[in-house]
């Protein structure tokens, strides 16, 4: 119950989140203006501020990326080559994969799992983080070409899938934060305190815009004459099992081998990364989705099926690994 009352109020703000949309209290057209405040305004800050908290050889611990790397890619692995064989495009394979391996740790797992565990876990977020934007999002999109012929096409789909990332906020600010504490420097007293203002508002307007996010994406597939249906056909429970399920156990058995083998990895690291990999899947592969045109109903689907089950699979991630 300890345990429960603590992830609750998290899942409540996106339950309410998801209301006032589906309701029209909060229009629809405003959920891009909240998505485009937690991301380049108020995570941003977030993560400038743990990336100058976080030092250094933390942020980039090559025990812990090539675990959570190889980890991802056992998952996607698994997500994009039955998805192939069964008659899926590369495109949607390689977004299924994404959508299996991507968790929502900038949204949620931070204040979430930091709630839980401690202020300790955000750099190893932060660096699960850094692997996900930089090295899965890449690979999925590199895939996701594999439809067209010629390797010009490829080369254009990396290049792109580079400047996505070149683009994204939430690296730089992590890269920015990391070289502001190299300084040592203390910020000006009220930059510092803009910047405290907007990180403190992440977590609840960031947690209500997930919500919100889930609940303009199911309106936008039901006009879109998208069924339920159609859902319940797919590889949607197979996507959601890998997600909240095989993460987590493949994380922990690599942990574990980790230590077994001598290499650096401390017990506590290895809880926060298994509970980040048990998170529900992160909200920004729908936009991705779309902007490529793969099935984004399909991977909505997922991130609804993932959120809304997530409450009790995470409370039982946390159960076994704090």
């Amino acid at each position: 119950m300890q345990i429960v009352s603590v992830i609750i109020p998290f899942f409540a703000l996106v339950l309410i989140g998801f209301l006032a949309a589906r309701s029209r209290i909060l229009p629809l057209e405003a959920v891009a203006g909240l998505n485009t405040y937690v991301l380049y305004f108020a995570l941003t800050a977030l993560l400038f501020q743990l990336g100058a908290q976080t030092p250094v050889a933390q942020l980039l611990d090559p025990t812990l990326m090539g675990l959570w790397l190889i980890a991802g890619l056992v998952v996607m692995a698994a997500a994009v080559l039955p998805a192939v064989r069964c008659g899926h495009t590369w495109l949607d394979g390689s977004l299924g994969g994404l959508i299996a391996i991507l968790p929502n740790s900038g949204f949620m797992g931070l204040p979430l799992i930091a709630a839980l565990v401690g202020p300790d876990s955000a750099g190893p977020i932060i660096t699960t983080l850094l692997v996900d934007i930089v090295a899965m999002q890449s690979i999925a999109i590199a895939l996701s070409q594999r439809d067209h012929a010629g390797h010009g096409s490829v080369l254009q789909q990396i290049g792109s899938a580079l400047l996505r990332v070149v683009k994204n906020p939430m690296p730089w600010a992590i890269v920015l934060g990391a070289a502001w504490g190299v300084t040592g420097l203390s910020l000006f007293g009220p930059i510092d305190d803009v910047l405290s203002m907007l990180a403190t508002s992440a977590t609840p307007v960031a947690l209500f815009t997930i919500g919100a996010v889930l609940a303009r994406q199911q309106m936008r597939a039901r006009e879109a004459g998208q069924r339920p249906g159609g859902v319940l056909s797919s590889d949607i429970p197979w996507l959601t099992a890998l997600k909240l399920l095989a993460h987590p156990i493949i994380v922990w058995v690599l942990g574990w081998a980790a230590t077994r083998a001598g290499l650096p990895l401390t017990d506590s690291t290895l809880v926060v990364l298994v509970l980040v990999a048990a998170l529900p899947s992160a909200t920004n592969a729908s936009m991705l989705a779309e902007r490529l045109g793969a099935d984004n109903g399909r991977i909505a689907s997922v991130i609804l099926a993932t959120t809304a089950i997530g409450f009790g699979t995470f409370t039982l991630a946390v159960a076994l690994a704090v």
